[in-house]
């Protein structure tokens, strides 16, 4: 299934989204992005966690939430 996963993000590019709630939209076509805390890419179809606030992307909760306290914690 990785193997799989891979692939599809080889071939496909990295995409550019706008993140909204409680979806996203492409704006840029592509298989992945990237975790803006670890730079991970994420198949667009395992994307499950984002801040509309800062426009990121984040592999999982843990890496949301250590977002969320580098930037303070704050919610605008």
């Amino acid at each position: 299934m990785l193997e799989i996963a891979m692939n599809r993000m080889e071939s496909g590019g990295e995409a550019k989204l706008k993140y909204g709630t409680p979806d996203f939209q492409i704006i840029k076509p592509g298989a992945y992005v990237r975790c803006a805390v670890t730079g991970e890419a994420i198949p667009l179809d395992l994307l499950r966690y984002w801040s509309v606030e800062r426009q990121e992307a984040y592999v999982d909760g843990e890496a949301s939430f250590r977002r969320e306290m580098e930037a303070g914690g704050r919610k605008r």
